[in-house]
C-alpha cells in the first residue's frame, strides 16, 4: 500500500510499504480521509520530539473498519464507520484520573509513536481502544467531516475553559481552519455576541470571512489591532480572545485588548526557539484577567465534536475546501503552508 513516511526533517516520502497486520487487541481500518493541519507542516520541516524513528504521518483520521482483532475492546464490527482520536492518554496517571486526559503526562499520539492516516490502511492501537478513543461516525456525517472532528475537539477543549457567556464580545486571531472552527463553536455552542476575526494574510482573511461571516475583520498587517478593538467596544475591550496562531505578538495584543474580567486562550503554541512574550502583569492584575493554555483534546471532546457536526449545531463541511488524493499528499502540505485553503483533506 502507499503511505507517507517521515524519515527526518525535510525527508518525507510517499512510498509503497507492506499493508499492516491487525493484532489480536487492535482494529484495522481502511482510511477514507486524513485531514491536514499546520502541525503536519511543522513536522515535515522540523520533525518532532515524539517522532524518534520512521513513521507514517497523519493524525486527523476517519475510515471504515476492515478487521477486528479477537481481543479488541469496544464491540466494533467490520464495516463500522469510525473516527480516531489523535492524542492518546494513558488513562492511569494523576491527570487522567482527575479527568484531565488532554494533559496526560504519558500521552502518545497517532502519526507520532503510532503509524498514522496518510496511508491506505491504518492500525488503531490497543491503547486508543482502552481509552474509548475510536468513535462511530453518525450516519449523516461524511468521512471528510469526521476527520475534522479532531481539530474541532481541540477548539472545544479550549473554549470550555473560558467560561464564555452569551453575548460576549469575542476576538479570534488566525483565519486558518482552527480560527474558523473557533468562531463556529463560539456562536453555535456559546451564543457569543460580536465576533472579530484577525489575520495578517489578507487573502486568507477574506476566504475565511466569506465562510464564517464574522461581524468584523481586521487585517493586522495594516492597522493597530488593539486600537481597532478598543474602538469597536467603546474603549471597554474584548470579553474573550483566542489566539489560534503561533505568533508571540498576538498573545501580547490579547492581553492589551482584554476587558475587565476578560478571558484569553493561548491556543496556538509558540515556536520552541522563541517561546516567550512580554506581559504587563499589572494589566492582568488590575483588570482581573484570566489566561488559559489549551493543549489538544480528550476522547470525550472528540465525541462531542462529532455530535455537534451531526446535529448541524457546528457545521464543518463547507470549511473543507480542498480534497487531495493520497498520490498528491505533499501538495496538501504546500497548500496548508501557503494558506491557500481553509481545510485540506487527503483521500487515499
Amino acid at each position: 500500500m502507499k503511505a507517507l513516511r517521515f524519515y527526518a526533517p525535510e525527508d518525507v516520502r510517499l512510498e509503497d510499504v507492506p499493508e499492516p497486520e491487525c493484532g489480536p487487541d487492535e482494529i484495522k481500518i481502511k482510511v477514507k480521509n486524513c485531514s491536514t493541519c499546520g502541525t503536519d507542516v511543522k513536522i515535515k520541516k522540523n520533525g518532532h520530539v515524539n517522532i524518534t524513528g520512521t513513521t507514517t504521518m497523519g493524525h486527523e483520521v476517519a475510515g471504515e473498519i476492515v478487521e477486528v482483532g479477537a481481543d479488541a475492546l469496544g464491540g466494533f464490527s467490520v464495516g463500522d464507520r469510525v473516527q480516531c482520536i489523535a492524542a492518546v492518554p494513558c488513562g492511569e496517571c494523576h491527570e487522567c484520573k482527575k479527568g484531565w486526559m488532554e494533559v496526560c503526562q504519558n500521552q502518545t499520539s497517532v502519526g507520532y509513536q503510532y503509524d498514522g492516516g496518510f496511508a491506505e490502511y491504518m492500525i488503531v492501537p490497543a491503547q486508543v481502544l482502552k481509552v474509548d478513543g475510536l468513535n462511530r461516525i453518525p450516519d449523516n456525517v461524511g468521512y471528510d467531516e469526521a476527520s475534522a472532528a479532531e481539530p474541532f475537539a481541540c477548539a472545544i477543549n479550549a473554549q470550555e475553559q473560558l467560561g464564555i457567556e452569551e453575548g460576549d464580545f469575542t476576538v479570534v486571531f488566525g483565519a486558518g481552519p482552527i480560527g474558523c472552527m473557533h468562531i463556529r463553536i463560539a456562536r453555535g455552542v456559546h451564543k457569543v455576541g460580536t465576533v472579530v476575526l484577525v489575520d495578517v494574510n489578507a487573502e486568507r482573511l477574506q476566504m475565511s470571512a466569506d465562510a464564517v461571516q464574522p461581524d468584523h475583520v481586521i487585517d493586522a498587517s495594516k492597522v493597530d489591532v488593539v486600537e481597532e478593538v478598543m474602538k469597536l467596544t467603546d474603549g471597554r475591550g474584548a470579553d474573550v480572545i483566542i489566539t489560534a496562531t503561533p505568533a508571540n505578538v498576538t498573545q501580547e495584543q490579547a492581553i492589551a485588548m482584554a476587558a475587565r474580567q476578560g478571558r484569553i486562550s493561548f491556543f496556538g503554541g509558540l515556536p520552541k526557539t522563541d517561546p516567550t512574550i512580554t506581559c504587563d502583569s499589572n494589566v492582568v492584575h488590575y483588570r482581573q484577567l484570566h489566561i488559559h493554555g489549551a493543549n489538544g483534546s480528550s476522547p470525550d471532546h472528540n465525541k462531542r465534536a462529532l455530535q455537534y457536526i451531526s446535529t448541524g449545531q457546528v457545521p464543518v463541511k463547507d470549511l473543507i475546501t480542498k480534497h487531495i488524493p493520497l498520490d498528491d499528499v505533499l501538495s496538501a502540505f504546500d497548500i496548508v503552508a501557503k494558506g491557500e485553503a481553509i481545510k485540506v483533506t487527503v483521500e487515499p
